[in-house]
Parts: structure tokens; sequence; C-alpha cells
């Protein structure tokens, strides 16, 4: 815990257009609280605020108009209801992810408790810049992962057997990018047409399509802001275990390399080497866990 004397320093304590009053951001990894800790932070919007809450786009909860007078009292009390100070600086701020396997039909992978162990092990760490994280389960995207300094997209690659399909066309009704056709009595796939959502996987009536392991695709270098931009592919992995080690690299590469106080969208291509670590990357990870 940070001392009193720290907490006005704090990234989620932001100072608003008056100068007399803070918005405190509270941390919240993949949007998920308990009823109890929002009951608690409505409770301190009564009590220290205008019984305003609000709900940021990066799946936080802030509670606006607090005194800076009363920030102290108002911080032991957040802690005392199981919820903590967000970030917002040039630090790893609040990890966003969509519910994942654990709610959504449409997902390849774990995303929401991928990222509560990402936001365990380096939410709040300083770094050069403004670090956002972000995952989705499929391709669809709901997070907008790749508008992200680092993002994670779970991917399901088909696999047709010439022979078993009966050409039903069912899966390419599914099929959102018309990446499906039927021809002469069966399902042709144009791979490059193909962004490995997995929805054709899981139409087949007949249970004849297979899949390779979900993979994750993570992308570098995404922004949001008034210049929006779309991440570069990196790298895709085979397992969430080196899909964290990846994360791990990127944020050490970042940390030591990038310059200060200047978006690191940016820097690739200038002060980072992009080229040069998305080579080195293969290298670091182990052998027959990269997909490309």
């Amino acid at each position: 815990m940070k001392s009193d004397s720290r907490i006005y320093e704090m990234g989620g304590v932001i100072t608003e257009a008056d100068g007399e009053h803070c918005t405190i951001r509270l941390r919240m990894p993949a949007g998920a609280t308990t009823a109890d800790q929002m009951i608690a932070a409505a409770q301190l919007a009564k009590k220290y605020g205008t019984n305003e809450l609000h709900l940021t786009t990066r799946q936080t909860l802030e509670i606006p108009h607090i005194s800076a007078a009363q920030i102290p009292a108002f911080y032991e009390d957040l802690l005392t209801g199981g919820n903590s100070i967000g970030a917002e600086r040039n630090e790893v701020v609040n990890i966003t992810a969509c519910p994942g396997t654990e709610r959504c039909k449409f997902a390849n992978i774990d995303a929401t408790g991928m990222a509560k162990k990402i936001d365990a092990k380096y939410f709040g760490k300083n770094m050069p810049g403004k670090i956002r994280i972000a995952i989705s389960a499929c391709p669809n995207a709901c997070t907008s992962e790749t508008l992200n300094e680092i993002g994670i997209t779970g991917i399901c690659t088909p696999i047709r057997q010439p022979g078993y399909c009966t050409g039903c066309g069912t899966c390419v009704q599914y099929c959102q990018e018309e990446a499906l056709r039927v021809r002469e009595g069966r399902v042709v796939m144009d791979s490059d047409a193909c962004v490995d959502c997995g929805t054709c996987v899981r139409s087949c009536v007949y249970d004849i399509l297979e899949s390779k392991p979900a993979s994750y695709r993570i992308t570098l270098g995404g922004r949001r802001g008034r210049h929006p931009k779309a991440g570069m592919q990196l790298i895709t992995v085979n397992s969430e275990e080196t899909a964290l080690k990846v994360i791990d690299l990127i944020i050490d590469w970042i940390y030591r390399y990038a310059s200060f106080d200047t978006p690191i969208a940016r820097q690739l291509g200038k002060d980072l080497n992009i080229d040069e670590f998305k080579a080195s990357l293969p290298k670091k990870l182990p052998e027959g866990s990269t997909n490309t």
C-alpha cells in the first residue's frame, strides 16, 4: 500500500477541470467486481461525492467530484470496502477483456481468467508510456483489442477433412466472411478470407469439422485517440502459458528501450526496433509453441 503522502500521485486520482475536485478511478480487471464491492463503491459516492458513478470505456468504475482534502479519508474507506485505486498515467492500466469461455458461446479462450493473471503481475507498473492491454476471446473483437498497445485475440483454425463433408451448407450460412462456398456437393474454404473465428466448426450439425487447438494472436502498437491505429500482428502462439510469456517479453522490451512521454505506437520502427524484436521472439519461447 502506498503511504498517504503519495495518494495524490496515484494514476487513478484524476484532477477535474475545476482544479479542486478529483475523480477516483477504481482497479477492476476485466470489468469484474463483486456485488459487495459495488455496494461499497456506491456508498463512497454518497458519502464523499455527489451520488454519481461513472462506467468507463476501459471497464472500470469512477467516482467523480471528490474534494482533494477528502482523499486520504476516502482512500481508507475505499480499501475497507475491498476496492483499490486504478491507473491512468504512464503505467500498465486496467486490463480489459470480454467474458470469454466462462459465458460466451463464440469464445475460443478464457479471456477473463487471462486478464486477471496479467493484472496480478503488471497492473500499475511504471512504464515509459501508458500501456493498455485488451483481450478478446474471438475475432469478433468486442474489446477492440487491436486498438491497444498490446492486444490478444483467441482464434480457432478450422480443419476440413476431404471426403467427409456432406455439403449441407450450414457452415456457409454462419460464415460472416464469405470464406465458404458449396461447390459440386462439397464445401470449399477460402483460407485467405477466413479469420479463424471457429464459428463454422461449432455450426457443423454433423460434427465433421475439426479445428486446431485454440491459439492466441498477439498484436502490438495499437492506439485509440485522435489518430486510431490497429496494432501489427506480432506472433501467434498455441497456449495461454506461452502467450503470458510473450506479454512478459513485450513489457520488458518496452520498459528497457522505449522513450518517455511518447506514445508507444509512435516509437515502433524508430526508438523501438520492432522488426528485430519480432524476429527474436520465437527463439525465446518453447519449441513448437508458435504458429507463425
